[in-house]
């Protein structure tokens, strides 16, 4: 894997299912050329598994905590950096 390439995993919570989001925070992954997957969690919030190149990444990031969709409310999001193989594409994950 490219050393270059960053890992990130974030837990969004707030009103983030059924409005949408997984769906923009494709979009915003696809526009942004960032690979991984973003799952709806039985708690209600939303897990995003992110990787790129680290500017792109935090840009990610950013456009994600200022929520991908006027219809979410995020009230809080968890980020960590994590250590995981290469990813490719960015699917919803079931």
């Amino acid at each position: 894997m490219d050393k270059e390439i960053k890992t990130t995993e974030l837990t969004i919570f707030g009103i983030v299912q059924g409005v949408g989001f997984r769906w923009a925070t494709i979009q915003v992954a696809k526009e942004m050329g960032i690979s991984g997957w973003v799952q709806n969690k039985p708690d209600g919030s939303v897990k995003i598994i992110a990787q790129g190149k680290p500017i792109p990444l935090a840009q990610f990031i950013m456009k994600i905590k200022n929520s991908p969709t006027p219809y979410a409310h995020i009230r809080s999001v968890s980020t960590k950096y994590i250590t995981n193989p290469t990813l490719k594409g960015f699917n919803v994950k079931y």
